[in-house]
């Protein structure tokens, strides 16, 4: 092994059951580089960091750290050989401040003293740039200073080797580009960053090389200098992909649902909406942006009857001009008016599709009270399971399997196919294409596409910036339940939307529509 190499993975295999998730994969990791780790979801990123960080034990192959080949089998056997993991979901306790989960479980000897913690700890923060009080608690930070906790943490315990897994999934654009700073500051002081991502334009920002996993096979690695966005997911895919989302103007838009200062608490009894007000047009894509928990689940679950509201109006408007009182109405009564919506929601299978049952169930599940007497019409709702598998490449052994046997990424793609199939005149989906493969998140994008053109009131949440900026026709956001603004997709920019959703633009600065 050669003496750059900080890390180096030698035909290193993982078995689940009869899946191979990592199959005799060969990666090296130079020192002091930023590796940038790519591949669909499935492809076995996670699993093969998961061994690096003690989590799981390799079947096969062989791991070197320094030129010195190493056996990890827990967690802190990898933190004894200088390497950290920083997960997506972060493992800290709200009520202690930051510099106290920094150390927690660290062998102490007699009482820890704080104040001198609290000093080393700004050093780490000087040191690299980052942004961060160590004696704020947890639960008064934003989710950015939260995940700078974790990689202090782990800095403070010695290490040199940090993984990042989807480190820039929660964080704004002006927060993604602090911890870009903070990463390099980090390569210039020798450390090596893995870090394991989906958002093509950023590998191309941030990293030194790119290595690039399929199907659990290891592709290739190639410097960043060299690669592009087409490059990159010609090798993820194994095929050229077309990265074009058809985009028409709205022809004739007419107002198709008006929201009317809607407030909604969860189940803490915490306002998570407060008086949300905006107006959806058929014939268009009003797409929702927002840091995660600002309010986006609550206010699609309004629209669609599912969330109890403190106040507020939601209005329908048809073709024949009247009007109906939505929120005065149960999902039932909704239907029963004709009023055609569709809703994916975030929960898949908690909300949208029932895990146990099989494709051509949950397809019934929109239209078993059509049947004539006491029998289910099967017929209609199999053709549709067929047709879903079929235009969307279902990934299934049959119709009768139960969907929650199916990866996330298939199960996704069975929940927009049925909701989109069933001609809605408003159409509302959460994140529609998290898990899914290049390929199939463009088609999903293309399929709201045609439904606006169908004259359809599409209504997106969604976590990335370019694809909304890219898909939709006007974009709302929103920023601790409040509607910060509404703005132009076509003339707006991701450094705007992420001013207003961290409330630094307000609404009088931002609407530019």
């Amino acid at each position: 092994m050669s003496e750059n190499n900080a890390i180096e993975l030698k035909h290193v295999t993982k078995r689940f059951g009869e899946v191979i998730a990592n199959d005799r994969v060969n990666l090296t990791l130079r020192k002091g580089e930023i590796l940038s780790i790519l591949g669909e979801n499935g492809s076995g990123k996670t699993t093969l960091m998961n061994m690096l960080s003690g989590i799981y034990f390799p079947d096969e192959g062989e791991i070197f750290v320094n030129g010195t080949e190493v056996t990890i089998r827990s967690p802190k056997d990898s933190f004894d050989l200088g390497i950290g993991m920083i997960h997506q979901h972060f493992k800290l306790i709200p009520i202690l401040t930051a510099a106290e989960n920094i150390v927690l479980g660290l062998p102490q000897k007699g009482r820890m003293d704080m104040k001198k913690i609290e000093g080393d700890v700004g050093a780490l923060i000087k040191r690299y740039g980052f942004d961060l009080n160590p004696a704020e608690k947890i639960y008064d930070m934003s989710v950015s200073q939260k995940q700078t906790v974790e990689i202090i943490k782990v800095l403070y315990r010695g290490a040199e080797i940090l993984i990042l897994d989807e480190p820039t999934a929660v964080l704004t654009p002006q927060e993604t580009e602090k911890l870009f700073d903070v990463l390099r500051n980090m390569r210039k002081d020798g450390k090596s960053i893995i870090i394991i991502t989906h958002k093509l334009n950023e590998v191309l920002e941030i990293s030194d090389r790119v290595s690039v996993l399929r199907k659990g096979k290891y592709i290739g690695t190639v410097p960043t200098s060299e690669a592009t966005v087409a490059s990159l997911t010609e090798m993820m895919v194994g095929a050229k992909v077309d990265l074009d989302i058809h985009r028409s103007a709205p022809v004739s838009p007419k107002k198709r649902l008006e929201v009317k200062d809607v407030t909604c608490r969860n189940k803490e009894g915490m306002i998570v909406l407060d008086h949300a007000s905006f107006t959806a047009n058929s014939g268009e894509i009003l797409g929702i942006a927002g840091i995660s928990g600002s309010g986006q689940k609550e206010l699609l679950e309004s629209i669609a009857g599912l969330q109890n509201m403190d106040c507020g109006e939601v209005l329908y408007y048809s073709d024949d001009e009247s009007t109906h009182q939505l929120h005065k109405l149960s999902v039932n009564e909704i239907k029963q008016l004709g009023v055609h919506l569709s809703f994916v929601p975030e929960d898949r299978l908690g909300m949208g599709l029932v895990g146990s049952m099989d494709l051509t169930d949950n397809m019934m599940l929109r239209s078993y009270r059509n049947g004539k007497g006491a029998m289910a019409d099967r017929k209609a709702p199999r053709d549709l399971a067929q047709k879903v598998v079929d235009e969307l490449e279902v990934v299934t052994p049959s119709l009768s399997t139960p969907v929650r046997k199916l990866s996330g990424g298939n199960v996704q793609k069975v929940l927009v196919g049925r909701e989109i199939s069933a001609d809605p005149t408003v159409l509302m989906v959460a994140y529609p294409v998290r898990g899914l493969d290049i390929n199939s998140s463009y088609t999903i994008y293309n399929l709201m596409s045609d439904e606006k053109d169908h004259g359809v009131a599409v209504i997106c949440v969604g976590e990335d910036l370019d694809v909304l900026l890219a898909l939709c026709d006007r974009i709302l956001v929103l920023q601790s339940g409040h509607v910060s603004g509404i703005v132009d997709a076509r003339t707006s920019t991701k450094e705007q939307l992420g001013l207003m959703m961290t409330g630094t633009v307000g609404k009088e600065e931002a609407v530019n529509e």
